[in-house]
């Protein structure tokens, strides 16, 4: 081995911490500590070095949350390979595109997270399939790792791809972000610092994985000998159950959940264990409130890109800019058009360069050129400035997306499905305002003369098109789209159609 690597993390665990519990599947209720978690990864190696996994080959997980992601990412990394992890919720067009553009040569899938009639089509292709299932001792998965010889790790470069993360669709479809062995690590412990986290901690990955930010806090549990909790889906009052049960310490959890947790009154049990910010008095009352510097000044600016953060709230005084100071990690520029430094206090694109960035997009050489400056910035297409204090002002995304609780939702990728269907001339989206949700999506739709399109046919195909949670709430008819020359006036079709709430604000 060389360079920063999380299976020499994890042999390093199994001889420290010979009895502490590793890992946690909450529907089957297995469990396993460091040593035989580590074993279990150095064996799943082996059935993957046999299956034919070489150096940059690509492995899918396709199921929901499971102790096994964090499995894969660690065997796949002793073989110099990288896993991607896909959006289980995703229409069957759009996983048959992303296989296709991953063309994967081990795909570890759930049952109920893959369309028949996709794993039909897929299955006699020249890749190999590994079925997983929590409920089924006996699935292939367990099968091959209780019986795989196991597998010496090859020696990579700390800058070597070990990660895929689908994020941004930029033209209608998604990207895979590459994020590297030294990204994973270091922002892991990094990120773990601030959180005031170590071995004491027990994580709940109730949230997906496939999210940069669910992922990181479950990495940020592992690396310090931390012990993860796994459920592929949770409401409120299984989450009240887990935490209760399994003195959980730590989960993502956001307003919405909070309040439906608060709405089960007497039906909760014991949440103390839980650390959380402060929200209503209510809230409070039922938690230990987090006292770390993350509790006390959270989140920052980043992307899937950056391994979820590149700045930090919790660094430093409290100053100027919202988004709080640059990671050690990163360095962070204000960029003009041509790509060269502005000065503290100019608005422009904000660059970001580092050991957490990722190097580029797989099989996207296109929007590399246009993301990435001669000189190594990642160019981000949000707008920010850097304040005299060096702390990060966040002014907004220099496209549109639309923000759903922890769903990015690009106007261009929904606008893309509305136009398929027959009778639409024209079609844009905007994001609302939205009490609970921060903003809903709105579809403006032009019909085609003489044609009458119906309101939930437009959602409907949608809804069976893409990830349901990119599907407008509302579809509004108009006779023309308004425009600044060319193009659609976007502006506009918020004050005509109440749009707002977008991230910047």
């Amino acid at each position: 081995m060389s360079g920063l690597d999380l299976a020499a993390m994890l042999e390093e665990h199994a001889r420290r911490w010979r009895d502490r519990p590793a890992v946690l599947e909450m529907e089957s209720g297995r469990g396993h500590d460091y040593p035989a978690f580590a074993g279990r990864v150095r064996r799943l190696a082996g059935w993957l070095d046999a299956a034919g996994l070489k150096q940059g080959d690509r492995v899918v997980w396709l199921g929901q949350n499971s102790h096994c992601v964090l499995e894969l990412l660690i065997a796949a990394g002793r073989l110099g390979a990288m896993l991607a992890i896909l959006n289980w919720r995703q229409s069957e067009d759009e996983l048959r595109f992303v296989l296709e553009d991953l063309d994967p040569q081990v795909v570890v899938w759930q049952p109920d997270s893959l369309p028949d009639t996709l794993r039909a089509e897929w299955q006699e292709r020249s890749c190999t399939w590994l079925r997983q299932d929590s409920l089924d001792p006996g699935c292939d998965y367990e099968t091959a790792i209780a019986g795989a010889a196991e597998a010496a790790a090859v020696a990579m470069p700390s800058a070597a791809p070990q990660l895929l993360l689908y994020t941004a669709a930029f033209s209608g479809r998604p990207a895979a972000a590459i994020l590297t062995r030294q990204a994973l690590a270091l922002q892991a412990l990094h990120y773990a610092a601030l959180r005031d986290w170590n071995h004491a901690t027990t994580y709940l990955s109730a949230t997906p994985l496939f999210h940069v930010a669910t992922l990181l806090d479950c990495l940020a549990t592992f690396v310090v000998g931390g012990r993860n909790l796994f459920v592929r889906q949770a409401d409120p009052a299984d989450m009240c159950a887990i935490i209760a049960a399994e003195k959980v310490s730590d989960t993502f959890i956001l307003p919405p959940t909070m309040e439906k947790i608060l709405e089960l009154g007497d039906e909760r049990p014991d949440l103390s264990s839980l650390r959380s910010q402060p929200y209503k008095p209510e809230w409070n009352a039922l938690v230990t409130i987090d006292d770390s510097l993350w509790g006390k000044r959270p989140y920052g600016y980043g992307q899937t890109e950056t391994m979820g953060y590149a700045t930090f709230s919790a660094l430093g005084d409290p100053g100027k800019g919202g988004m709080g100071r640059p990671s050690p990690l990163v360095r962070l520029a204000m960029l003009d058009e041509a790509g060269r430094e502005l000065p503290d206090g100019e608005v422009g694109e904000i660059g970001v360069r580092g050991w957490t960035v990722s190097p580029g997009y797989w099989r996207r050489p296109e929007i590399n050129a246009q993301r990435y400056t001669a000189d190594g910035w990642r160019r981000t297409n949000d707008l920010g400035r850097r304040e005299s204090d060096g702390t990060l002002s966040f002014i907004g995304p220099k496209g549109r997306l639309i923000k759903s609780a922890a769903e990015n939702i690009y106007p261009a990728e929904v606008e893309r499905c509305i136009a398929q269907i027959d009778g639409v001339a024209e079609v844009a989206v905007i994001g609302t305002p939205d009490p609970v949700w921060m903003q809903s999506v709105r579809a403006i739709v032009v019909p085609k003369p003489g044609v009458r399109i119906d309101e939930a046919a437009v959602i409907d195909h949608c809804r069976r098109t893409i990830a349901s949670y990119k599907k407008p709430r509302s579809v509004v008819f108009a006779d023309a789209l308004p425009r600044a020359g060319a193009a659609i006036d976007y502006a506009a079709l918020d004050r005509l159609y109440e749009g707002g709430g977008y991230p910047s604000g």
